[in-house]
């Protein structure tokens, strides 16, 4: 019979208590919580403390089973209050070292992102409709903005017709049409019901387009990279295909991102990224450099 959970100390049954949603972090969850419960539990307790955690979310098969048995290496240890914590690490600091060395031994820029593109548009006909179908299969509901302030939520074919006279976009699905903020206010932009991710988009904050291109197929040689979009300023936006994925994994690709730049803001799952092939607020178009829809499942 497994124990109740009061027997715990103060902290693990405080982490015990705040599960985040799928979406949000739960399978790294899992993995954190078990390892500081290992002192206190055997592994089928342990099992059945995080189930009961997280009743009513959608766990997949074996998730738990296996968060457990992976966390036994690195099990917390009585005095060892930091590690303890449950704190997500914080982003490291750009390696301006290592980036500069990762743009010196490509040695690509931007004609190479493009030349390096699997199907390239080289006419001037808008092309946002038929990347965003491709992108999103079916008729998910998108949230999608004029500005970060002027936004709503559809279903996309609701959108159909008008996309490529927008700029912002959340890249992956919605749940609903409208959510609460963290604040409690009624939004069609809350993090609350924005979706599993389905793209994990990275953007960089300095350097030339050309250095960011040489990043970003740096990057590609590690994850699947579906679209690169200028930004219609002095950014790409390249979205990598993640959908399914465990966000632990995606949690070490994004910190390695940020560590040769990256923008730690699109992270945050409901964060707006620029439309592929749509017109920024000052006229320009978001032109999509590079697109591998054979990377989408």
């Amino acid at each position: 019979m497994t124990r109740h959970p009061s027997t715990l100390p103060r902290f693990v049954c405080d982490l015990l208590a705040s599960p985040p949603r799928r979406g949000e972090g739960l399978n790294l969850w899992f993995y954190k919580v078990a390892r500081v419960l290992h002192p206190f539990r055997d592994s089928a307790e342990i099992v059945e403390l995080l189930r009961a955690a997280t009743a009513g979310d959608p766990v997949k098969p074996g998730e738990i089973e296996r968060a457990v048995e992976r966390s036994k290496t690195t099990a917390w240890k009585p005095g060892q209050t930091s590690q303890g914590s449950g704190a997500v690490p914080a982003w490291p600091k750009v390696n301006a070292e290592q980036r500069e060395a990762v743009i010196a031994a490509s040695g690509f820029g931007l004609v190479d992102l493009w030349e390096m593109s699997p199907v390239r548009f080289e006419d001037k006909e808008s092309r946002t409709e038929q990347i965003i179908d491709v992108l999103f299969l079916g008729d998910p509901l998108l949230c999608v903005g004029r500005s970060n302030s002027e936004f709503a939520t559809r279903s996309r074919e609701e959108w159909r017709g008008t996309l490529a006279r927008l700029q912002l976009i959340v890249p992956s699905p919605m749940t609903a049409r409208l959510g609460l903020t963290r604040e409690g206010k009624e939004s069609a932009h809350a993090l609350s019901l924005t979706g599993p991710r389905r793209f994990l988009v990275i953007e960089q904050d300095a350097g030339s387009i050309d250095e960011q291109s040489a990043v970003l197929l740096h990057f590609a040689e590690r994850a699947p990279l579906a679209i690169a979009v200028h930004s219609g300023s002095k950014s790409i936006h390249g979205w990598f295909y993640c959908a399914g994925q465990p966000e632990e994994n995606l949690r070490c690709f994004m910190q390695y991102a940020v560590s040769l730049g990256a923008d730690r803001a699109t992270w945050t799952r409901s964060q707006f990224v620029r439309m592929p092939d749509g017109t920024r607020d000052n006229g320009e178009r978001q032109t999509v450099f590079f697109f591998n829809p054979g990377v989408l499942k």
